[in-house]
This record gives C-alpha cells, sequence and structure tokens, in this order.
C-alpha cells in the first residue's frame, strides 16, 4: 500500500513538472480560458525610465482600449510589467522570465539597441515575439521581433538629406557610448562624405554621464554648422542645460535630434530646445483625425499635461498590430501570428497614418517628418514624405552605404 502512495507521489509530480515545462515554454499559447497574457518590459527606473513611461503608458492605454472594444479573438488582454531598469543585462534576465518562467509568448518592450540586443538571442531561442517600439540603426531582422518605430532610412537618412539641402557643411556627431549611436554615425559619415561635406567632430558620452564640459569644449573649437545629436535618456539634459548655461542657442548651434520627443522637451525645458530640430515619423501636432483621437484619450488617461511622442504612438501602434495578426491568424500561438504578418496583409490606421508590416523583413511603412520645437514646447513639421517610406533596414538601396560597407555592431 505505502509503496503504492509513493510511486502515485512520483507519477503526480512528474506530470506536474511537464505541465510546467510546457507551460513555460515562451511558444506556448499563453491564454487562459477568457484573457490572453501579454508581457510590457521597459525601464521604469535608471537613465532610460525619463523616456520609457510614456511607452509603457502608450501600450496600457491601447490595451484598455481594446478590452473595452471586446478585446482580441473574444478574450480579454491581461499585461505583466517587468522593469528593464535602464540596463541591457536585466532587460535579458527580465525577458527569460516573462518567456519562460512565465510562460508568456508577447512582449512589448525595449529601447535602447542595447537592449534590444540583450534580448533579441531569448526571443529567437524560446521562439517568442518582441514587438519593439523606438527607431534604431538598422542593420538586423529577426523573424521574432517586429520594429514598429523607424528603419535608418525613415529618420537617420532623410534628416541627414534635409540639412544637406538646407545648405549645412559642417557636422559635429554627438552620442552616447553603444551601438545605436555608433551605428547611426557611421551611416551619417558615409553619407555626408559622399556629398563632400565635412564631419568635424565625433564624440561620444557614458550613459550615465553629467559633466560636458569637455565635449562642449570640442564643439567649440570644431565650430560645427549643425550637431547630430544622438544622446539617449538623462545625457540629452545634461547637455542641453549646460549648452544654455553658456546662452548657447539654435541659433549659435544647430541640432538635430534623433531621441529627442515631446517627453524629453517636457523634461529639458522648451525654453532651451526652441528652434532645435528633430527626425521622427509622428508628432503630437500630426495632423489626422486619428491622431486628435489618440492625443485626446492619452490626456484623457494621464493628465492634461502629458505629451504624446513617436516612439508612444509606435508603441500603441505595435498593440494594435499585435491584434490584427492574431485576428488574421484566429490565433495566438507565434507561429501563427508569424505567418499572418509574413502574408504583408497587416495594417493599422495609426495617428501617424496608415502604418504596414512588411512581410519580408518585420519593419513599417512609415511617412517621415522632420521637425522643429516650438516655444509651446510642441514640435511642428518642416518637411514630411508625401506617401509611407518602404523600410530598408540594411540601406541596399543607396550607392553611399553600400560602398561604405556599413555593417552593424554588437
Amino acid at each position: 500500500m505505502k509503496k503504492r502512495v509513493i510511486s502515485g507521489l512520483i507519477a503526480t509530480m512528474l506530470t506536474m513538472t511537464m505541465v510546467v515545462g510546457m507551460t513555460g515554454c515562451g511558444s506556448s499559447d499563453s491564454s487562459s480560458s477568457d484573457t490572453v497574457k501579454v508581457g510590457l518590459l521597459h525601464s521604469m527606473t535608471g537613465s532610460m525610465a525619463i523616456s520609457e513611461q510614456a511607452v509603457l503608458d502608450a501600450e496600457k492605454l491601447a490595451i484598455k482600449e481594446i478590452n473595452e472594444d471586446g478585446g482580441v479573438l473574444g478574450k480579454q488582454i491581461e499585461y505583466q510589467e517587468e522593469d528593464g531598469a535602464s540596463d541591457a543585462s536585466t532587460f535579458a534576465t527580465k525577458a527569460e522570465k516573462l518567456v519562460d518562467q512565465d510562460g508568456i509568448s508577447t512582449v512589448f518592450g525595449c529601447w535602447t539597441s542595447s537592449s534590444r540586443k540583450a534580448v533579441k538571442s531569448i526571443f529567437e531561442d524560446y521562439n517568442a515575439l518582441l514587438f519593439y517600439p523606438v527607431q534604431y540603426e538598422g542593420m538586423e531582422s529577426s523573424s521574432n521581433i517586429v520594429y514598429t518605430g523607424a528603419a535608418p532610412n525613415q529618420q537617420i537618412v532623410p534628416a541627414i538629406e534635409y540639412l544637406l539641402d538646407q545648405g549645412y557643411t559642417r557636422f559635429f556627431l554627438l552620442g552616447s557610448d553603444y551601438v545605436f549611436p555608433r551605428t547611426a554615425n557611421m551611416i551619417i559619415k558615409a553619407q555626408v562624405e559622399a556629398a563632400g561635406q565635412t564631419v568635424a567632430g565625433e564624440e561620444y558620452a557614458d550613459m550615465d554621464q553629467t559633466d560636458f564640459a569637455a565635449i562642449i569644449a570640442k564643439i567649440e573649437a570644431a565650430q560645427p554648422d549643425v550637431i547630430i545629436n544622438t544622446l539617449n535618456g538623462t545625457g540629452n539634459v545634461s547637455f542641453f542645460k549646460q549648452m544654455s548655461e553658456k546662452n548657447y542657442t539654435s541659433e549659435d548651434y544647430m541640432t538635430m535630434s534623433f531621441s529627442i520627443a515631446e517627453e524629453e522637451v517636457a523634461t529639458i525645458g522648451a525654453d532651451i530646445l526652441n528652434g532645435h530640430m528633430v527626425s521622427w515619423n509622428y508628432y503630437q501636432t500630426t495632423d489626422t483625425e486619428k491622431n486628435k483621437k489618440f492625443v485626446a484619450a492619452y490626456k484623457a488617461e494621464y493628465g492634461e499635461d502629458r505629451v504624446t511622442s513617436d516612439p508612444a504612438e509606435a508603441a500603441y501602434d505595435a498593440v494594435y498590430l499585435w491584434k490584427a495578426a492574431c485576428e488574421e491568424a484566429e490565433s495566438f500561438e507565434v507561429k501563427d501570428v508569424l505567418a499572418a504578418i509574413d502574408s504583408g496583409k497587416i495594417s493599422f490606421d495609426a495617428p501617424e497614418g496608415t502604418v504596414t508590416i512588411d512581410g519580408e523583413n518585420q519593419h513599417l511603412s512609415k511617412p517621415v517628418r522632420i521637425g522643429q520645437v516650438q516655444d509651446d514646447g510642441l514640435i511642428y513639421e518642416v518637411y514630411s514624405t508625401d506617401a509611407p517610406v518602404e523600410p530598408d533596414p540594411y540601406l541596399t538601396t543607396y550607392d553611399w552605404a553600400v560602398k561604405a560597407g556599413i555593417k552593424p555592431l554588437e
């Protein structure tokens, strides 16, 4: 009798172990009878929290709207938040927890390319799905990532083209010391030099750097007519405030920034950033009916003083694109959702305009908008494309990029 009880206990334990293992697999269906669970992985602490909070809020807004409209395939969306803490290794740990331990197959998350690269192999190894909402340096395509921010030909390249057309000739490259700024500047140097113009300097700052005196001195010595800024997080706050302390404005040193949106303007100050330029695909001032509704809903949810931004809008779009892919697939399983995405049929009438996932590389077709900060703290278009631009993450359609042999950095 005792022997049979022990055998029964062992069998039960083995069965439980098998169930836990199956549930922990990232490719499993993380849905119950009436809910489906997703992960939200962003920096709620550290140097990147200044930027990532708005992205997280936009994802929650999209989830709330979808749930109020009946959910996805008849199920309500539940979400689990994890804090990447502005640290690539922490992002990797939390990503593995979500897809393995918690059995969540779809995650919306990351900001910096370092954080994305840290989690990339995890999503591939577990066959889980990451929706990445931020513009980046390109040179990457993963079947387990949907890139809803801009590829370099949808932000970096057109911004430099615009500056060249406006007569700028001396470019100073300033960035945070990680993969996005260094790869972006590799692209920019090739583009500027192919146009016969000058890169007058190139400097990088640590992610947590607060003293920019030495870098500002190098900018003064180089005398550029435009600074190409790929600083991220709190580095932007320190740099621009220290430039302002020296009474420098956009008339003294114009900047074109790739990681300053409305949220950062509100933190740094419109008086400091007034007149400076940025390059994105969306602004709070973008004139579409869908955007008016998005801005109103965002402010109603989080407060009238809150602002939307390109990364926030791309994160909002990501949730709706995932919904559309699940409904096309009639499934939450990653393999089925990816098959729907690969069809090239998945699109969304977004606040920035209609966006479509390219089935070949899983980036979006997007409009390009160059903007300028004004004294009300908002960003207004000074240039936009007539239609969405197809993604070209490896810049294969540009002769100067091909000749320069631009390669991805790790």
